[in-house]
């Protein structure tokens, strides 16, 4: 009976251990597919993540791009005119105005107006020049070279209209102090200090 119940006791232990030995297996086979699905994301993974950091560094060199300037847009033409009626802007005002407080033409109210509406045309002026600094030094703006040349253009625009009003203003100016001046007969030496012909 000792020897039944040992080799039952036997049997159950070697019936045990068969079982533990296919749960080993299938856990050993388990891991073996985690495993390789761990590699094949990791694989896939570092794929993506090298993708994506080669996008990212196609952008970056994109966006970069946009931060420097193309030779061709610092020397577009408009540049140069823009810089010669700002500077045109600036003699033109000073001039006309030393000859209008010289004139004795107008009032103090009025030479104080003239005075704001040039002070105002500076300002705008400057702010034109502090713009188009921008758009011309690298690292400052990101644009596309079209954008750049627009933006240029658009200076020039501002700028062109900024000179021809200071010009109408001071036509209008000189008329005025001719008027005033032929009325009090001082025509000749007011037709000298503008530069005026007979």
């Amino acid at each position: 009976m000792v020897q039944v119940y040992l080799a039952k006791a036997q049997g159950q232990e070697l019936q045990q251990l068969l079982l533990n030995i296919e749960k080993l297996t299938q856990l050993k086979s388990i891991l073996t597919d985690m495993k390789t699905g761990y590699q094949i994301y990791q694989k896939g993974y570092s794929t993506i993540s090298s993708l994506s950091q080669g996008n990212f560094n196609l952008h970056d060199v994109y966006l970069n791009g946009l931060l420097q300037i193309n030779p061709a847009v610092k020397n577009y033409g408009r540049v140069a005119e823009i810089m010669s009626q700002q500077a045109s802007l600036l003699s033109e005002y000073k001039k006309a105005y030393s000859k209008f407080r010289q004139s004795g033409s107008f009032s103090g109210g009025e030479l104080d107006y003239m005075g704001k509406v040039y002070s105002q045309l500076v300002k705008q002026s400057l702010d034109n020049i502090n713009e188009l600094t921008n758009i011309l030094t690298a690292s400052k703006l990101r644009m596309s070279d079209d954008e750049r040349i627009r933006a240029i253009d658009r200076i020039y625009a501002s700028s062109t209209d900024k000179l021809q009003f200071l010009r109408y203003f001071n036509r209008n100016g000189i008329l005025l102090s001719l008027q005033r001046t032929k009325e009090t007969g001082d025509a000749i030496s007011l037709k000298k200090l503008y530069g005026i012909d007979h």
